[in-house]
């Protein structure tokens, strides 16, 4: 058979987007013909839970629209706020079940978006690739508390920033019950945190998805994981149902991960009406999540710092969602929601603690490094020393003993539990016999919250774990060991925490689209938020920490896009945004009395709101009919957004695992996009370059006390700094071939410039160094039920690190020290996975079509 042949013969059974390689009988996601297919919704309500149209999703009758067609083919109706694509009037980066399917051996979708999505880069700070910060375009969805987030992320048309520090954790989503992502930018529809845009995650449901499979793989680092997935349609009912696990051992020592993950999907249609009852329950716990400093890793790339340290989360969620077309041209969409989230984590972490001054009243017992405190406006030496004496929570006094190397298990807990609703409703009537797209819409979340944090005497061991027994095998009896609740008597460095509070969030808004010609649309609206946070201290030694919070803003849109032909497109937009401080900055906004957060983050009230301002252009189009039948799609485009009052998190002296945040008067974020990808019935290549400039634009004094070239724990930053841990350069690419219907492979390359350590906002250090990765995977169709598939990670076993900060030098425990300030998470080493899929079935179903997104 001649290779043209053969490439023919591929056109009834592969997948043209992502390399699905199956028979057309078994493939649970098929592909369709090379014809325009790029639908989005831009708002978040009426685009998850199986309320988009069928010319999104392809779960009906109706045609499908042809290649350069200006509106959807008779009979596709779309609803709420989907738009062709090229109606948009700024960046849409989607990413399909089908890409995701790819990565499935990592089991998290934040692989995926990394892969695929120019201007995204991951930062690593836990080790563990399960919990990396999305950075997109210098903004972070992270699962840390305290990381200041810039994106809003939705699933199923509800926000799932959690209530507390607006954290994302996405490995919580079950990464095969995903229908499709659509990254979206300069939209305040999306509301509040959409600083860089918004991450809009849909879900499958049984109207998309039917048949019955299960999956197992395993590989490197001991790991074991596998799910099953099961739709059907009866009638007007369907029903979705999947669940999932995952266990190993990491591959840095005490760092294991398991995950379990449960989604359901209850769906009702008829021809006007669709409703869904949805249901998320997931746990997840990891371990040893943090830097370790580059002296120990320089021996051992998988040496760890101290430890324990564990993050344990829950949440569980219940949903409702409909839609209901009130008229041929209105239609009215919603849901509601009830979301439980809990998360404990465990750190043990240097106690940074002394014999008390002989300045104070106390000598001879434990008292807090006083480094970087002054005294108050007429203080005397002996009240501002003896203020620093540790007590426990009977407030009683500790012995010193010389040469114990201290420490602390340091523990915080945060509850949430959120409820609200969001309710739109979009006309689709010609004006002056223009067509036009009118959306009107409201959205209101509440939560309340409550976050606790400890500290417990311990003691460094030599094989640097914290233990709290007061007899102890390498150091005899310590007393004092075991105390819990420590606190300092003037409860400044160190006390603990306990803060109740709530949250209420509101949001009106509108949107609409004018097609001025069948070419020139025209695109604007607006966005009232409005944000209030109470919160109380119920320790009494944070009473600034009490009190109600209110923002609000009123952030416009505007944008065009004008369609020259099929190649090209040229869109524009203007746009604001904003984001209130969380529960979690207002309550840290005191540099004398920070909180304990999760690893290596070290940042007055009253805290502003953070305002952007986002400028957006560019080109993209297709090329159909190119080489081999095989169409090009490209993008081209720029951006800018400036931040007013962005928030900060900085060190505090002593303890690195405690922080506070401040705003500071402006950063910006602008850069340059470019992409480009050829899709043939036999192969597809793709390629994406992004700049992206993330810079301070102010000259000021923060807080870094470990910056090695900090002058007594201050940096100046000058306007023109690079933010931190945001590389310049960002290149991927990446191609799937077949080389029979039944086989492929594919070899996926990113690669990033050198970026600053966090910390170090002065760019006086050496950088973190430039890094590439590369990935490959391969597939087999053994029968039309079994598939066999291989995941090679970091393919050429590359030593990098995409994240950085600093930790004090000195001597940590036993012979153990740090000389070099640097504190590093190596990145997962060559490792490697293998598995296989079956779908149960004498003829397993076929799925209707799954989309042909055009990426730009």
């Amino acid at each position: 058979m001649s290779l043209r042949a053969l490439r023919s013969s591929l056109v009834a059974s592969a997948s043209v987007l992502a390399g699905t390689v199956v028979p057309a009988a078994v493939q649970a996601q098929q592909s369709v013909t090379l014809g325009e297919i790029s639908v989005v919704s831009t708002s978040p309500v009426g685009s998850g839970g199986g309320n988009s149209s069928q010319a999104q999703i392809f779960n009906g009758p109706g045609p499908v629209p042809p290649a350069g067609s200006l509106v959807p083919s008779t009979g596709v109706r779309l609803r709420g706020s989907e738009q062709p694509l090229y109606k948009i009037p700024s960046t849409v980066e989607s990413v399909t079940a089908s890409d995701i399917t790819i990565d499935r051996t990592s089991d998290n979708l934040t692989t995926t978006l990394a892969r695929r999505t120019p201007g995204i880069n991951v930062s690593d700070s836990q080790g563990n690739n399960n919990r990396v910060d999305i950075t997109y375009r210098g903004f972070t969805a992270s699962p840390v508390q305290g990381v200041p987030q810039g994106l809003a992320v939705y699933q199923n048309g509800v926000r799932i920033n959690e209530a507390f520090g607006d954290i994302v954790n996405f490995d919580l989503i079950p990464p095969q019950a995903i229908q499709r992502i659509d990254v979206v930018t300069g939209n305040p529809v999306f509301g509040l945190n959409a600083l860089g845009g918004a991450v809009n995650i849909q879900m499958k449901n049984g109207f998309t998805w039917q048949g019955t499979e299960i999956s197992a793989w395993g590989g490197s680092d001991a790991r074991t994981a596998g799910y099953l997935e099961y739709g059907k349609v009866s009638g007007p009912w369907s029903v979705y149902f999947t669940g999932d696990g995952l266990n190993d051992r990491g591959w840095r020592y005490e760092s294991p991960s398991t995950i379990g993950r449960l989604y359901g999907d209850i769906g009702y249609r008829s021809q006007d009406a669709e409703f869904h009852l949805i249901g998320l329950a997931a746990r997840s716990f990891f371990g040893a999540a943090a830097a370790t400093p580059v002296d120990f890793t320089h021996r051992d790339p998988r040496a760890i710092f101290t430890f324990p340290q564990t993050t344990t989360t829950e949440v569980g969620t219940l949903q409702l969602t409909g839609r209901v077309d009130i008229s041929p041209t209105w239609d009215l969409a919603g849901n509601a929601y009830f979301r439980r989230f809990s998360q404990t984590y465990v750190d043990g972490n240097d106690g940074n603690f002394e014999n008390c001054s002989t300045r104070s009243s106390f000598r001879g017992n434990l008292c807090f490094e006083d480094d970087g405190f002054s005294p108050a406006a007429g203080q005397s030496q002996l009240a501002f020393r003896n203020q620093f004496l540790i007590l426990g929570q009977q407030n009683q006094r500790i012995p010193f003993r010389a040469g114990i190397p201290y420490g602390t298990l340091d523990t915080t807990r945060t509850e949430a539990t959120g409820f609200g609703g969001s309710l739109q409703a979009a006309n689709r009537d010609r004006i002056f016999g223009l067509s036009n797209t009118f959306v009107v819409g409201g959205s209101i979340d509440a939560a309340n919250y409550g976050f606790k944090s400890s500290s417990t005497l311990g003691v460094i061991n030599p094989d640097l774990s914290i233990t709290t027994n007061p007899s102890n095998p390498f150091y005899g009896n310590v007393p004092g060991l075991g105390t819990p609740q420590l606190r300092t008597a003037g409860a400044l460095g160190i006390a603990p925490s306990s803060v109740n509070g709530s949250n209420l969030y509101m949001g009106l808004y509108t949107l609409d689209t004018l097609d001025v010609t069948d070419r020139l649309s025209l695109t604007a609206g607006a966005r009232l938020n409005f944000a209030r946070i109470q919160s109380e201290d119920l320790t009494g030694f944070s009473p600034d920490v009490t009190g109600t919070h209110y923002f609000n803003k009123i952030n416009p849109v505007a944008g065009l896009t004008y369609r020259f032909f099929d190649a090209l497109n040229l869109y524009g937009s203007y746009s604001e945004s904003n984001r209130a401080p969380t529960p979690l900055e207002l309550a840290c906004a005191n540099p004398d009395r920070p909180c304990l957060l999760p690893n290596s983050l070290v940042a007055d009230p009253p805290l502003k709101q953070v305002t952007g301002r986002t400028y957006e252009v560019g080109f993209r189009g297709q090329l159909p009919n190119t080489y081999d039948g095989g169409i090009i799609t490209y993008k081209i485009g720029a951006f800018r957004t400036d931040l007013a009052n962005d928030i900060l998190s900085l060190a505090t002296p002593g303890n690195t695992a405690r922080a506070y945040f401040v705003n500071v008067p402006s950063t910006q974020r602008q850069g340059i996009e470019v992409g480009g990808e050829y899709t043939a019935d036999y192969l597809r290549v793709y390629a994406n370059y992004a700049l992206v400039d993330a810079t301070f634009q102010f000259n000021g004094t923060l807080s870094s006390p470990n910056n090695p070239l900090a002058d007594d724990g201050a940096i100046q930053v000058r306007k023109g700094n690079v933010v931190p841990l945001v590389p310049t350069h960002q290149i991927k690419a990446g191609f799937d071939y077949f080389v029979t219907p039944n086989w492929q492979f594919g070899l996926y390359l990113q690669a990033f410039s050198s970026s600053y350590f966090r910390g170090d906002e002065s760019n006086l250090n050496r950088k973190l160094p430039p890094y590439y990765v590369l990935n490959f995977q391969t597939k087999y169709q053994v029968t039309k039920n079994l598939e066999v598939f291989g995941l090679i990670t970091n393919l050429t076993n590359n030593r990098y690190t995409t994240f950085g900060t600093y930790a004090e030098p000195g001597a940590v425990a036993g012979n153990l020290r740090i000389s070099d300030p640097r504190t590093t998470t190596l990145a997962q080493p060559f490792s490697v996975y293998a598995g296989i899929r079956y779908a149960f079935g004498a003829d397993p179903v076929p799925m209707s079509p799954e989309p042909i997104i055009r990426k730009y």
